[in-house]
């Protein structure tokens, strides 16, 4: 009998000539580990580079995009223009008197006085009671007036310029008047600067618990600075990403807000698994003869063969999921899948080239300023890699009845998930501010003091008929049902723009109602119809936005099956994956709903509910949630399948998987959910319900989901979890990125024609040969 052939295995590593050595991933962690100096000196030009060119991107950057190109909304502002000339007004003034009418003549001359000292360059027009005598523009006290005031600018982005410019002299007002100020202008300023408060606030609520986190969770305080260094990174490149866009295309202000959002949280998820790993390598090495300089490029190659492979999956597909919303035609929905693209994929390489040669230059002083009983050992490679554990346990305690947690959570996340059945889709008005928002208080006035003024009426521009035509058919517009009043305020050249009032806010489902009436309304004898305003703006938003969501959906689902498929090999996997991710989002939002439109919490959370969902913020929390739904996946089954490689066992490979990785996702989880978690705090409700819904569906995904879900199904599935057709198994084979390429066996089975069996232990997969025809005897250990 030939002698024994054995090869010491060490934990968290598969050995030579079997495996990951010489994949693209490990060779580039060597290559990272020999040129770390190289790179950290190519990355410090590069930061240098990216703050001086991205921090100019905001000032580069457009307001609003919500507009629908292409539908009447849109073209009606360019028609009225055009041929009636821009009518309505960006700014409403609020002047009141304590002690005096409009009729006293101090009262005049104190607004004329202030009206007059505006630039003459930035106003277009002024519509004062005086100047017309509508009695609309007299509260029912008489003791305050509006002035109705057209800014100059060819675009919204123009006048909102404008605005900024005009605003301090608007405020300025003679003694015993006070000012308010409201309107579209007024509205989207207000809202924009509430914005940049909010996220100031957040940040500096939220940077002082994610450092003590930070600390907390990595163990020491040299590791913890590695994912902000990352952080910082990503969020300066995807502003230089951002700002090289602005030279082909506008990019929406917005697309800053999805780049804060991800670039640290992100950023802390991959330093977190990269770092995890790094450790568990280095132990595995402890004993190690060889020189440092060996051990901590052996450690930084298997941590780039495992986890940086699986920071680069991760992250394609989080980029996948974010590219979806670029299929849509509004310019804001559009700029938030640049923003968040830039900044995924930015922070990927970061993760793989700037973080592993920071550790490279680190090696064991990762740990510095350790803090006593955080850090946790790792077990040596005398061990077995299969470390029993809290969460060992829990993966085997779910796993012994797998259709009742199965069944059990499903039903649960479903019964979470029953409010989204009765949705209803809004959009953005004052509401959205906090209650004493000058704006929203401007506005509530309006309908209260001077129910004469509409600020968003409904605009009906009709050309190519005469004038007995049009005021026919002002009068069938008038008669619809829902609508208060109907008045022509511009006429030129055979073009009639008529303003159609109704009750309520421009988003309610009444004032929708009255828009589709208008719309069904027949066009007088060869005239052209176009109907707009801010309740059209909605609802053309709402057409174009139900018409590409399946497209959106379907890429998203594709994409994710195919990268996933790529990663494990499996069809059965991408599949048991989005059905999860559906239905863990699917709570959320069922959450969200429950909350925000409902009204439940209100009090709680400082809100004011409007009773419907903002439209476009499920599907940018879609897009995200999404994505980072598959981060967790891809992290987990990456450790499940190594187990697998290694045991050939389900029941072995799942709670040796969740057991090395369970304690990383709930704490990246966490750490996520104190970045998120502070947009909760805003005053603005759909960037409140964006900190709530996606916390909500963190905490979700990360425990519910992952923890109690998967690993019953995985352990239902068994082996079939990894089936494929025999042709995409041998394209896989050929060109997938499987970190192994050793076969999952079940211990005991027969290995080709001969008697061989393989045996196993924990850690050790053993082939015994008993018959000359098979290959030499001996035992090979993994």
């Amino acid at each position: 009998m030939m002698p024994t052939m054995t090869r010491p295995a060490r934990s968290g590593q598969i050995p030579h000539g079997s495996d990951r050595e010489g994949t693209a991933f490990w060779r580039w962690g060597r290559l990272v580990a020999r040129r770390r100096r190289l790179v950290l000196a190519a990355a410090a030009v590069a930061t240098a580079a990216a703050g001086i060119w991205g921090g100019g991107v905001f000032g580069t950057l457009s307001n609003g995009g919500f507009e629908t190109p292409g539908s009447d909304s849109a073209r009606i502002d360019q028609r009225v223009q055009q041929t009636v000339g821009r009518q309505g007004a960006d700014v409403l003034v609020v002047y009141r008197s304590q002690d005096r009418t409009v009729e006293d003549p101090a009262f005049h001359n104190a607004v004329a006085a202030a009206l007059d000292r505006l630039p003459a360059a930035d106003v277009r027009s002024v519509a004062t009671f005086w100047t017309t005598r509508s009695p609309a523009l007299v509260s029912a006290d008489r003791h305050a007036t509006i002035a109705a005031i057209q800014l100059a600018g060819a675009s919204p982005e123009d006048r909102m310029q404008t605005f900024r410019l005009v605003e301090p002299d608007l405020r300025r007002a003679g003694p015993g008047l006070d000012v308010s100020l409201g309107g579209p202008a007024a509205v989207n300023s207000q809202i924009n600067q509430q914005v940049r408060e909010d996220l100031g606030r957040a940040e500096r609520w939220s940077m002082p618990i994610l450092l003590v986190l930070l600390v907390l969770v990595f163990g020491s305080v040299v590791a913890a600075g590695l994912p902000l260094a990352v952080g910082a990174l990503a969020t300066l490149g995807a502003f230089a990403v951002l700002r090289t866009l602005t030279l082909v295309t506008d990019v929406s202000v917005f697309a800053i807000n999805i780049v804060t959002l991800l670039g640290l949280g992100l950023a802390i998820d991959y330093a977190l698994f990269v770092v995890s790993r790094f450790r568990e390598e280095m132990h595995a090495r402890r004993d190690s003869t060889g020189a440092p300089a060996d051990e901590v490029a052996e450690a930084l190659a298997a941590t780039m063969a495992t986890a940086g492979r699986t920071v680069a999956f991760s992250a394609v597909t989080v980029a996948a999921s974010l590219a979806g919303l670029a299929l849509f035609s509004q310019n804001f929905l559009r700029s938030m899948a640049f923003g968040g693209v830039a900044a995924v994929l930015v922070a990927m390489l970061a993760a793989l080239s700037v973080l592993p040669a920071g550790l490279a230059v680190l090696g064991r002083r990762v740990d510095a300023g350790a803090l006593a009983g955080l850090t946790r050992r790792l077990p040596r490679r005398s061990r077995p890699p299969r470390v029993a554990g809290g969460w060992d346990r829990f993966a085997r305690t779910v796993m012994r009845r797998p259709v009742l947690y199965t069944v059990g959570v499903t039903a649960l996340l479903l019964a979470a998930a029953t409010p989204l059945l009765g949705v209803r889709f809004g959009g953005i008005d004052t509401r959205v501010l906090p209650a004493g928002a000058e704006s929203r208080v401007v506005e509530d006035s309006l309908h209260t003091d001077f129910p004469g003024v509409r600020a968003f009426p409904i605009e009906v521009l009709v050309t190519g008929a005469d004038r007995s035509a049009v005021a026919g058919y002002a009068q069938r517009l008038g008669r619809l049902d829902g609508v208060t009043e109907v008045r022509e305020v511009a006429a030129r050249d055979g073009a009639s723009l008529l303003e159609v009032g109704y009750p309520g806010s421009p988003v309610d489902q009444q004032a929708l109602h009255v828009v589709r009436e208008v719309r069904a309304t027949p066009a007088p004898a060869g005239a052209q119809v176009l109907v707009g305003g801010a309740g059209a703006e909605h609802l053309d938003l709402r057409s174009s936005l139900a018409e590409r969501l399946p497209w959106m959906a379907g890429w998203v689902a594709a994409t994710t099956a195919v990268l996933l498929f790529v990663a494990f090999g499996s069809v059965v996997l991408p599949l048991k994956a989005v059905v999860m991710n559906v239905l863990s989002v699917a709570a959320s939002f069922g959450v969200v709903v429950w909350i925000f439109q409902e009204g439940h919490l209100s009090g709680l959370l400082g809100f004011t509910s409007t009773g419907a969902i903002e439209i476009t913020q499920p599907i940018l929390m879609l897009a995200i949630l999404f994505g980072l739904s598959m981060d967790y996946e891809v992290f987990l089954l990456s450790r499940v399948r190594e187990q697998w490689d290694r045991t050939g066992d389900v029941t072995e490979a799942v709670a040796g998987g969740l057991q090395r990785t369970g304690r990383i996702i709930t704490s990246a989880a966490l750490l996520l959910v104190v970045v998120i978690g502070a947009f909760s705090t805003s005053g603005i409700t759909f960037i409140k319900m964006i900190g709530v819904g996606m916390a909500v569906a963190i905490v979700i995904d990360a425990t519910v989901v992952r923890a109690v879900l998967v690993p019953p199904t995985l352990r239902l599935l068994g082996c079939s979890a990894w089936w494929a057709p025999g042709a995409l198994r041998r394209w896989h084979e050929r060109h997938g990125f499987a970190e192994a390429v050793r076969p999952a066996v079940a211990p005991g089975a027969p290995i080709g024609p001969g008697p061989g069996r393989i045996t196993s232990t924990p850690g050790n997969l053993r082939f015994s040969a008993t018959s000359p025809r098979s290959s030499p005897g001996g035992v090979y250990s993994s």
